[in-house]
């Protein structure tokens, strides 16, 4: 009896350790073969969820989205949709019977229906200038969708027929006579963004924000701009009638009937006001406000329009973070929104009549927020740095956290994924700076191990414990390498004093955090190795990685992608203007003291550290040519330097061929220059 016991104990010692052992490192293709969980809709009933798994084939460089289906009580996943195109936006119609949805799987995206069923689907749409950002109205007799349009032109014929002349046109040049001239990574071409009404039995679908505007805006839009009154005769949506919106975030909200007509404005605020949300009665209007014209990253306050009378309220002036999706309760007491939090998205609760916040998840990055019919349930996405998002429900009290869908399950199972570690260091001046690390798996304390630092772009964002396919920090680890990512003054999540603090002061305080975070991870960490530290960033923080390479630092290499070299430049480049305007307070002619002071280009004559440089050809927001100039100066100062250039991406790597080159090249360039044994034959510098 006793041997068979002290079999057993070693059975159960041993099986978990070989299990264990059976766990590997990510891959690149592990990370692009999760399914990409989003959007969760809930059925008329609350019986049912739908929503959105998206698939990456880095054979074919291409993606599919396509509709799921599962119990709210939990239980066995159906699949709706199963095409090799993209199926998203799934929308319940009000009789709980079938799902509207955007697919492009004839070729354009249009509006589709099919039956909960499975049954055949139904085209709704045949727009030549295709359907986007499906909504339903409450009486299900009608949807709306935006499209890009010729404002000039009557109807979708001469729409179409304009749209293939410069098709099939030889000549392929442009002319252009206002700004913004393109946007993100695409040519506006004189077209604007309007909000259009369809039956959903079908039909000709009727220009309800016609005219010289973008519906929804160009940009700092909210998650959905436009809504129907929850009576069908109406709706709300956002616009900017400035007379050039690359310089304005003056957002407003307009209503107007379902049947086309003048559009009536009813805020009058001179900074950004986005994303409209009827409450069940249709007494209110609730919308997300900023207070400072010109500035996107100011913080948003949840505000109240009261139909009746015009009277707004605000219901979060007094809590210190900014207003993300929002929900109305069905008995129209209370609100529900997302923030981000300290390097997580939370979730909070705010009552109409006491105008009380109430945080209800801790330590939880939760997105795509939705609750049921009957008020008792909130549904969202949730995810963590080593788990992707998964389909979780909760009590409108925070209690009973339960995940509903296991997409990938099995695949993480395989992996070994450390999760975030926290930590808080004091600033240059006293203010307290939050730090998130991720080891590297099969972590041995009592090793040491290289150290990437990585920077977050924005600059008003967060790390935060939440994957990334684009930067994700699971990759930067698997090397063995330990990963550090801190949020420093601009970042969003610790009040909106806090984000202010980088705003003319790029290269001020937060460098200073920055150098912090590094001193002291490698003082207070002993497995972390100070003699090889590499540094990367993207956006603001490849901005970072510039001003870095111009200032003592303690790294052996430095990536760089999209950041800003030259400050002018980039003003007369970039398509949002608004933007550097703010965050260099003024133009380059207004106030060329504080663009020389922060651009990197003003500090060549110190560049030494080895860099690599990424950019995209069709990057609009922040041009190929800061990369371009950058690389001119390292290799005219004779410091180490490759440059990967991508003649189809813009901002963003989303394909998955270019994405793995890129995992590739960055992380070969790492390893050549901090690993004991440097890998190729360039010498350091």
């Amino acid at each position: 009896m006793k041997r068979t016991l002290k079999l057993l104990f070693l059975i159960l010692l041993i099986v978990p350790l070989a299990i264990s052992q059976q766990k590997r490192a990510i891959t690149f293709d592990d990370l692009f073969g999760f399914g990409r969980v989003s959007d969760p809709q809930i059925s008329p009933d609350g019986k049912t969820v739908a929503f959105v798994v998206t698939n990456y084939s880095k054979a074919e460089n291409t993606s599919n989205s396509n509709i799921y289906l599962l119990p709210l009580e939990g239980g066995q996943i159906r699949q709706l949709t199963a095409e090799k195109k993209t199926n998203n936006s799934p929308r319940w119609m009000p009789d709980g019977k079938s799902i509207a949805f955007v697919s492009n799987r004839d070729g354009q995206s249009q509006i589709w229906v099919v039956p909960v069923t499975g049954e055949e689907v139904r085209k709704i749409t045949t727009i030549s200038t295709e359907a986007s950002g499906l909504v339903v109205s409450p009486d299900g007799k009608y949807f709306a969708f935006h499209s890009d349009v010729y404002p000039d032109l009557p109807n979708d014929n001469a729409n179409r027929e304009r749209n293939d002349q410069r098709e099939k046109s030889k000549v392929k040049a442009k002319v252009f006579t206002t700004l913004p001239y393109r946007l993100w990574d695409s040519w506006k071409d004189d077209k604007r963004s309007h909000v259009f009404v369809v039956p959903t039995s079908g039909g000709e679908p009727r220009d309800v924000t016609p005219g010289d505007y973008d519906s929804p805006p160009i940009d700092i839009g909210g998650d959905v701009d436009f809504a129907f009154s929850p009576d069908g005769k109406g709706l709300c949506f956002v616009r900017n009638t400035d007379p050039m919106v690359a310089v304005s975030t003056n957002n407003d909200l307009f209503t107007v009937p379902i049947t086309g007509g003048e559009a009536k404005r009813i805020t009058e605020n001179k900074a950004n006001d986005n994303q409209p949300v009827y409450s069940p009665s249709g007494k209110y209007i609730a919308f997300r406000a900023m207070v400072r014209p010109g500035f996107e990253a100011d913080r948003y306050r949840l505000m109240l329009y009261e139909r009746a009378t015009g009277k707004l309220i605000n219901l979060t002036e007094g809590f210190d973070r900014s207003v993300d999706q929002v929900v109305w309760s069905p008995d129209e007491k209370s609100l529900y929104f997302g923030a981000d939090d300290q390097g997580y998205h939370s979730i909070y609760r705010v009552d109409v009549a006491t105008i009380e916040v109430k945080q209800l998840t801790n330590k939880v990055y939760a997105s795509d927020l939705r609750i049921t019919p009957n008020g008792r349930t909130l549904v969202f996405a949730k995810q963590s740095i080593n788990r992707p998002a998964e389909v979780y429900r909760m009590d409108i009290d925070g209690e009973n956290l339960t995940q509903l869908s296991r997409i990938n399950d099995e695949k993480v199972a395989q992996l070994e994924m450390n999760p975030v570690e926290e930590f808080w260091f004091t600033g240059g001046d006293g203010t307290k700076i939050h730090g998130l690390m991720v080891k590297p798996p099969f972590f041995d304390s009592k090793k040491k191990y290289p150290m990437v630092y990585l920077i977050h772009g924005g600059p008003q964002g967060q790390w935060a414990d939440a994957i990334s396919y684009r930067w994700c920090a699971q990759m930067f680890a698997s090397p063995g390498y330990v990963v550090v990512m801190v949020n420093p003054r601009g970042s969003t999540g610790y009040g909106q004093k806090f984000a202010d603090e980088i705003s003319g002061d790029w290269g001020g305080k937060v460098f200073d955090d920055l150098m912090r975070g590094v001193d002291t991870t490698v003082a207070r960490y002993s497995f972390s190795d100070r003699d090889r530290l590499a540094a990367a960033g993207a956006s603001y923080g490849g901005y970072m990685i510039n001003w870095i390479e111009g200032h003592p630092n303690p790294f052996k290499c430095l990536v760089s992608h999209d950041g800003v070299f030259n400050a002018v430049s980039m003003f007369g480049t970039t398509e949002e203007l608004w933007f550097v305007e703010w965050e260099f307070k003024g133009t380059p002619w207004s106030n060329p003291e504080l663009y020389a002071k922060w651009s990197p280009s003003s500090y060549i004559k110190n560049f030494k550290t080895p860099m690599l440089i990424i950019h995209g050809q069709k990057d609009f927001r922040v041009d190929l040519s800061e990369g371009f100039q950058l690389f001119t100066a390292l290799q005219r100062m004779k410091v180490p330097s490759k440059f990967l250039y991508f003649p189809d991406e813009g901002h963003l790597v989303l394909k998955a061929q270019n994405s793995e080159l890129w995992y590739k090249t960055v992380l070969d360039w790492i390893a050549q220059w901090i690993e004991e044994k440097p890998l190729g034959t360039m010498e350091k510098k």
